[in-house]
């Protein structure tokens, strides 16, 4: 399969090099970056030292950069298009590529900031006002891209309306140690992927209060009940 991984930040670079490290596929995967900087180093050392400086990147990915104009461009001929940037940057490039004629997955979490009045809006509802055609979805998760990265087990989830969607992120990159399970509910994980980091600061709070494992456990147990009902 081919598969191009726009943005090379840690999240991105992490999945790209897992997915071309698969042991059971060989998959060619292009990691871009918009820093052509950044992009020349990382192929001259073969680390992407500003996210993951111990982490030698695959000999079989590609790194390259160029302008996000071009990026229709240079995904033509993919088979699957992640988008790794910011979600402050997924609207400019899910207009460059509305008229992709493949999968389309990106892996940013929240709400797009809100802007002259506008409310902040879910990745897919961006989606759904300047790329409705798009077969597009989320693969997203509770996760580290410094353990991805290193293969350490992980568990994330395909969601979209699109079976063929889920079924191309699957193959792309469930391997023995990176386990993704598909879902149609693209609603209910973008919700998932953003509220969850308030459960996870609160936590923070907890040990940081040395209220014990007890009130850590208490607290994990009802906002997952939360979060459901949300």
């Amino acid at each position: 399969m081919k598969i191009l991984v726009l943005g090379a930040g840690a999240w991105g670079t992490a999945l790209a090099m897992s997915a071309s490290q698969n042991p059971q596929l060989r998959h060619e995967v292009t990691l871009w970056a918009r820093d052509a900087v950044q992009a020349a180093a990382m192929r001259a050392t073969r680390l992407n030292a500003r996210y993951l400086p111990d982490l030698p990147l695959p000999v079989s990915l590609r790194v390259v950069d160029g302008p996000a104009r071009g990026l229709a461009a240079l995904a033509q001929g993919q088979d699957l298009v992640v988008v790794g940037t910011p979600m402050a940057g997924l609207r400019g490039v899910l207009q460059e590529l509305a008229g992709f004629d493949q999968a389309v997955a990106w892996l940013c979490k929240g709400f797009e900031p809100a802007d002259q009045g506008r409310h902040g809006l879910l990745a897919h509802e961006i989606q759904a006002q300047l790329a409705p055609g798009l077969r597009a979805g989320v693969l997203s998760g509770p996760s580290f891209a410094q353990e991805v990265a290193r293969g350490q087990p992980t568990a994330l989830v395909a969601a979209s309306r699109h079976a063929a969607v889920r079924e191309r992120l699957v193959q792309a990159f469930h391997s023995p140690t990176l386990r993704v399970y598909d879902n149609e509910d693209i609603v209910g994980v973008e919700v998932g992927g953003a509220v969850k980091n308030v459960l996870a600061i609160a936590t923070g709070l907890c040990d940081g209060l040395g209220l014990g494992l007890n009130a850590r456990a208490a607290l994990i147990t009802r906002g997952l009940a939360e979060m459901t009902r949300l």
